[in-house]
Order: C-alpha cells, then sequence, then structure tokens
C-alpha cells in the first residue's frame, strides 16, 4: 500500500493544529527554571503547570497562593494556554512595595532630607527664607 506525500501533510498538519508549545518559568534567587512543553490545545493555565513537573522542582509552589501570569500579565489558573505562550509563578513578595515606599518617606521627613508638607525633596530657597 502506498501513500502519497500530500496524505501525510495532512495528518502532521491536523496534528500540529490541535498542539500548543509553551514555557512555564519559576525562580528563586539560587535557582531558575524553563520548562517548554507541547501541549494540547484547550489546556488550562493550571494544567499547563502540573504537566510541567515544576511542582516537583519547587515544592514550595502551591497554586493557591502563588499568583500567575503569561508574559507578566495576570491570568487565572483556568484560563487557556495559547501557542507560545509563557506562563510564569510568582513568588509571594515579602513586604507590600507601598507600605516600604510609606516607610522611607516618614524616615526621610524626620531626618529632614523630605520637606514635611509636600513629602518631597527640602527647598533650599524655603529653607534659608526661614532661617
Amino acid at each position: 500500500m502506498t501513500v502519497d506525500s500530500t496524505a501525510l501533510k495532512h495528518i502532521n498538519d491536523a496534528i500540529v493544529v490541535d498542539k500548543v508549545s509553551i514555557e512555564v518559568v519559576y525562580g528563586v534567587p539560587h535557582k531558575q527554571k524553563i520548562l517548554t512543553l507541547v501541549l494540547a490545545k484547550g489546556t488550562t493555565v493550571e494544567q499547563a503547570i502540573i504537566e510541567s513537573g515544576i511542582i516537583d522542582l519547587f515544592p514550595e509552589i502551591d497554586l493557591k497562593v502563588n499568583k500567575v501570569g503569561v508574559w507578566n500579565r495576570a491570568v487565572k489558573l483556568a484560563d487557556f494556554i495559547n501557542d507560545l505562550d509563557r506562563i510564569e509563578v510568582y513568588r509571594p513578595l515579602l513586604a507590600d512595595p507601598k507600605d516600604v515606599r510609606k516607610r522611607r518617606a516618614e524616615k526621610a521627613k524626620r531626618e529632614g532630607r523630605a520637606d514635611k508638607t509636600t513629602g518631597g525633596r527640602v527647598n533650599p530657597l524655603r529653607v534659608k527664607a526661614k532661617t
């Protein structure tokens, strides 16, 4: 039995059309991992993360706690993946950036490095005028 090449091409195209190529990434300060996978179209972000095996490499990942994103845009675990997506698993923040910034500004005001009224840099012309 002979099979012509166009029939094989159609079979290969049908197989490739139903698949998507993605990356799953996670990192800690001393170790990072980028895993490339080919999965079925219609796979969710959560399924892709589990299928990648990254949770086995980094047992601290808890999908109930860790936020995830695709190309630096937050997504839900139930969202579907697209071809060439880069799924990123984010570590929890150690400190809220707003609180850190607020404490730094308050410290600068106490030390006289910031204007107590505006919170900005001290205007040397206003300081001279007051004295």
